[in-house]
């Protein structure tokens, strides 16, 4: 009988041994392939030659034009002042005119020189206008220096624009002429007739202000918004030039490719008698349209000539790889899901890690949690469509170079290309919800769980089936729950197993014996000054194994559901705590208690709660949810969530949203959710000399403040960060500059001494 090994051996050589008989055949069609290449590459490289070329000569024939045009429309602008120059003239040498005979004398003078409205200010204040004239006249700054003897321009709404010149009696300005050109007015004396009535013009000022705006835009784009318009670094920096020149008075052109795909020349030029500038914007093709078609001919050719190499050598290759795959699926197919199986993977695998680094690859086992009751439920048919599915998702993820393969039962392996254990987490995650992206009118879809492990091959030359099973040990240590991210096998792996082992074991005894202790932090009202609050922190102090730090355990409480048990016996604490303060006379303030996103898996997350509650007599108002802003990020679970918050404020206890800011906060949750406070994550206050950083803060503490809702910031530890707490008007302020979290009785010490100290207890 023929083993399995012998079998691999056998196929590996007569798949060898293929490629060996084809490799002549194939370095000739691979020569082929190049020379075919490198004529192609020539032949583009001659056309875009000759296109850059053309585009040269483009820009030196708009640029020639564009002067004398700059020319022509700078004499047409001059004109307006001109004109009413002349009439001034002849006002001053028409004698005893009335008012009726200078309305009509100013109305027919409008007409002959073409203007909108002429308009008469004389210094005793009165004003004679042909037709409306928007604005206050004489507060218009043009008006103004023509008072003062000089020439005036002034700007209307609308694009118009109001000529001034000043009258003058006896060296003494007697009054001042105005004269005003509507958009429609002005935009005839830009029109300009060159490049066959295929450009437009506009007018600006240096600093990209639209004067007067072409008659159409619509044949390419918005003048106005050609500033706005960085496609490539090319053009940003003409823009940048050009925005230089303007500022000096020079000229330039450029090409561009405008939003619509449009390539179009642009031309600028400064106007000699005002500090304006004339814009032309032409085509690019204007002088090019008919190259332009060979060349797009041409490009045509090449790209058919390549076509048809390639369909040729895919008729070659046509036999020959039919056969290959033919084998390939004999030997190395998985024959349910029709992709590479185990024997496959750890050849494929085998070849890839011999000729690898340390580090460059990672295999991962993928396991589907529970997958009997998938077969059991709904049959063996559905459960072989589940692992089909699961190997498509999987085949569609992966790049080239990489391998994926279904090992045996509902076990995936990959090989991945990487080795930094964000990157692989990110990509899993990504498999993962393609997983379970089902059809929306699908009934019931059965949503899977794919347990994770991963190794990082930092020893490539490894037993392959070693290396699969370091990949297993790290699956062991995912946990199921949501949340729980890929595990990465190290030699800490199986310790770190051990430990949670460890810690599982003791929970239930240290819960009995009261091993877990109530700390309390403090929280210090800003503009008072007093202690308006607390919060609740658990500490798990072991009588053998001393103190065992939250980082060790909470996360693991939170992967294993035992989370809630430990927040209720904490809740329980501190309602035993608040009971004997009032018990004993003491002020009463909120003390917060963290509630695990744990308890919203039940249907009464709060029943528990609010027995403990009622059981201590707790008053309303004392006791403050903290809940996580993670906890809103579930879809299926987020109506819960705020039904559950009415519920709070129903059953007395208020809420707040804690470590805001620190995963992927949204200001739309202070609207979605109806929380009393705010926390503020520390990393807010990291860096409080950042000026960004600094607004941030101040808009989110103006915002909670406009919505009613109080703010804390918490991990503050410096005086500069309280200074500039107290500058934003933040409520509270929850520390170590203040205290770290302290046992109860040590708590009631340090508030007694802070109400009496003189420095309100800040630690410096």
């Amino acid at each position: 009988m023929v083993s399995q090994k012998q079998v691999k051996k056998q196929t590996r050589e007569a798949l060898n041994g293929m490629f060996g008989h084809a490799s002549d055949y194939r370095k000739v069609m691979a020569i082929l392939a190049v020379l075919m290449i490198i004529v192609s590459g020539f032949t583009l490289w001659n056309t875009m030659e000759l296109r850059r070329a053309m585009d040269a000569r483009t820009q030196i024939y708009v640029g020639d034009v564009t002067l004398q045009l700059t020319d022509e429309i700078d004499f047409r602008l001059k004109k307006n002042v001109i004109d009413l120059e002349m009439l001034e003239d002849s006002l001053l040498h028409v004698d005893n005119i009335t008012e009726e005979s200078l309305h009509d004398f100013l109305d027919r003078k409008a007409d002959l020189l073409g203007y909108t409205a002429i308009a008469l200010i004389r210094s005793d204040g009165n004003i004679y206008t042909t037709q409306p004239i928007p604005g206050d006249l004489s507060s218009m700054s043009g008006i103004q220096a023509s008072f003062s003897g000089e020439n005036g321009v002034s700007f209307l709404n609308e694009q118009s624009i109001l000529y001034s010149i000043p009258i003058m009696r006896d060296g003494k300005v007697a009054g001042v002429l105005a004269g005003m050109r509507n958009r429609e007015n002005m935009q005839q004396l830009i029109r300009t007739e060159s490049f066959s009535g295929r450009g437009l013009t506009c007018i600006i000022d240096p600093e990209g202000q639209v004067i007067i705006s072409p008659t159409n835009v619509d044949p390419f784009m918005v003048l106005d918004d050609i500033f706005l318009e960085e496609s490539n670094d090319e053009t940003v920096e003409n823009i940048l030039q050009m925005r230089d020149d303007m500022k000096n008075h020079r000229s330039g052109v450029f090409t561009f490719t405008a939003v619509d795909g449009t390539s179009l020349v642009l031309a600028y030029n400064p106007l000699q008698n005002y500090n304006w500038v004339l814009l032309t914007l032409v085509p690019a093709d204007i002088i090019s349209a008919q190259t332009d078609l060979y060349l797009s001919q041409t490009f045509t050719i090449i790209a058919g000539t390549i076509l048809l190499f390639f369909i040729i050598l895919t008729v070659l290759f046509h036999t020959y790889r039919n056969h290959f795959r033919l084998m390939e699926r004999l030997a190395f197919t998985d024959r349910l899901t029709g992709a590479m199986n185990n024997a496959a993977f750890q050849l494929q695998c085998r070849q890839l890690l011999d000729k690898s680094a340390p580090g460059k690859y990672t295999v991962v086992l993928l396991n589907i949690r529970n997958f009997k009751l998938i077969n059991a439920s709904y049959g063996s048919v559905r459960g072989d469509e589940t692992l089909r599915h699961v190997m498509n998702v999987l085949l569609a993820h992966i790049q080239d170079g990489e391998l994926a393969a279904r090992a045996d039962a509902d076990n995936f392996f990959l090989c991945l290309k990487g080795c930094d254990p964000e990157e692989i987490r990110r990509r899993l995650q990504k498999m993962v919800d393609a997983v379970n992206s089902f059809d929306p009118a699908e009934d019931g879809p059965s949503y899977l769980t794919l347990q994770q492990g991963a190794y990082v091959v930092d020893e490539p030359h490894l037993d392959i089936t070693i290396v699969q099973d370091r990949a297993k040990t790290a699956c062991r240590g995912y946990s199921a729950l949501p949340g729980s991210q890929c595990v990465f096998y190290d030699e800490a792996v199986t310790k770190r197993l051990q430990k949670e082992q460890t810690l599982n074991h003791l929970f239930d005894r240290s819960l009995a014996d009261g091993d877990f202790k109530l700390f309390l932090q403090p929280k210090v009202r800003l503009h008072t000054g007093t202690v308006c609050g607390a919060e609740a922190l658990v500490r798990w102090e072991h009588p053998q194994r001393g103190m065992i730090f939250p980082s060790d355990f909470i996360p693991l409480f939170e992967k294993n559901g035992r989370i809630c048990q430990l927040d209720l016996y904490i809740f329980e604490e501190t309602c035993k705590t608040i009971r004997r303060w009032i018990d004993e006379g003491k002020p009463l303030f909120p003390v917060s208690v963290n509630l695990s996103r744990q308890h919203f898996q039940s249907d009464s997350p709060l029943d528990s709660f609010y027995e403990i509650a009622q059981r201590y007599q707790i008053p309303s108002g004392t006791i403050e949810m903290e809940l996580t802003e993670s906890i809103f990020f579930d879809d299926q679970g987020i109506e819960n969530v705020k039904a559950q918050i009415r519920r709070m404020h129903e059953m007395g206890f208020l809420c707040s949203l804690d470590d805001f800011g620190s995963g992927y906060s949204s200001l739309g949750l202070l609207m979605e959710f109806d929380v009393d406070v705010v926390k503020l994550d520390r990393r807010f206050f990291l860096h409080d000399s950042n000026p960004k950083a600094r607004k941030v803060v101040a808009s989110v503490i103006q915002l909670c403040r406009d919505i009613g809702t109080q703010v804390v910031a918490e991990g503050i530890e410096t005086p500069q960060q309280l200074s500039f707490l107290e500058e934003m008007g933040c409520d509270m302020v929850q520390g170590y500059l203040y205290s770290k979290p302290l046992p109860v009785t040590e708590f009631e010490k340090w508030q007694k001494d802070f109400s009496s100290s003189p420095n309100r207890g800040i630690r410096v």
